[in-house]
């Protein structure tokens, strides 16, 4: 067991590393963030039923089932509209460091989700993840906005991520994301029809811009995604919440050397950085310690 464990984790940080990619991507494709998500939505659908048709796996679920995984496709197709919305107004470092503020919210509601106590030490991680994201709002108040969408973003992943905790029990991985996918292209989809934005310029991109899509829907949404889902039968909807903290550093470490001088932040940005990192490997400490103590 603590095997498996270990192996969902180191897993989870591969999928983390995909998505810190994945704010460079939004960063590079130059279509608006819902169009974005639309497609990103779309091929992702088409990548994960391809696998569910060659796999031999049913597309079955119950109607109420189907009716939450309808819900959540919502809550995704949201936040990342929200996400790279926050990209385009600010920058990849500005949004995934609000994104730190996911374990706080998660410490809170999770046990609402689930009827746990709540634990002191994530509250107290939180607060100082709080701490290290007011150093660096402090020194880039100009990138308010952005930080805005991002914090809206980052309320809806942990709002999906605490609904995909409870789904994960009953249904397959790849099943929850395919609904959950198609839902989210159905309502923007509503959304484009009511706007009239269905038009024949909707889908004339540039070569590089379809790769990068194809890649993102591909790699960074069909795979990471479904993965993501997948740990949660090992992990707890905040270990993976706190983990994915360490998508600011992966991106920001990205972005530095990929976007360039957009991403040059100032030195109490990267100190906040580093609380945000400290704090993630106090919480995997205390939580291995734990868990020695009752094995």
């Amino acid at each position: 067991m603590q095997n498996d464990n270990l192996k969902s984790y180191l897993n989870l940080h591969l999928i983390v590393f995909i998505w810190g990619f994945t704010a460079i991507l939004g960063a590079l494709i130059t279509i608006s963030a819902d169009a974005l998500v639309w497609f990103r939505m779309f091929f992702a659908g088409i990548f994960i039923a391809a696998f569910l048709v060659f796999s031999k796996k049913s597309f079955k679920v119950p109607v109420k089932s189907l009716l939450k995984l309808m819900f959540v496709g919502l809550l995704i197709a949201l936040h990342w509209i929200f996400f790279f919305k926050a990209i385009h107004v600010s920058n990849v470092s500005i949004t995934l460091s609000v994104f730190s503020l996911g374990a706080f919210f998660a410490s809170i509601l999770e046990p609402l989700f689930y009827g746990r106590k709540v634990l002191w030490y994530e509250v107290f991680f939180g607060l100082i993840i709080i701490a290290g994201l007011a150093l660096i709002m402090q020194v880039e108040i100009n990138y308010l906005d952005g930080m805005l969408y991002a914090l809206v973003s980052i309320l809806l992943g942990v709002l999906f991520t605490l609904m995909n905790g409870k789904l994960i029990a009953n249904h397959d991985p790849s099943v929850i994301s395919f609904y959950e996918f198609v839902a989210g292209v159905v309502f923007i989809s509503a959304y484009f029809f009511i706007q009239g934005k269905f038009t024949a310029a909707f889908f004339e991109m540039t070569v590089n811009n379809w790769i990068l899509i194809l890649i993102l829907a591909s790699v960074c949404t069909a795979y990471a995604f479904t993965a993501s889902v997948k740990v949660m039968q090992k992990l707890t909807p905040y270990t993976v919440m706190l983990t994915t903290n360490l998508e600011p550093v992966y991106g920001i470490i990205l972005a530095y050397f990929i976007l360039g001088g957009k991403e040059k932040m100032s030195f109490e940005f990267y100190i906040g950085a580093i609380i945000i990192v400290i704090t993630v490997i106090l919480n995997g400490v205390i939580k291995h310690y734990q868990k020695s103590k009752t094995a």
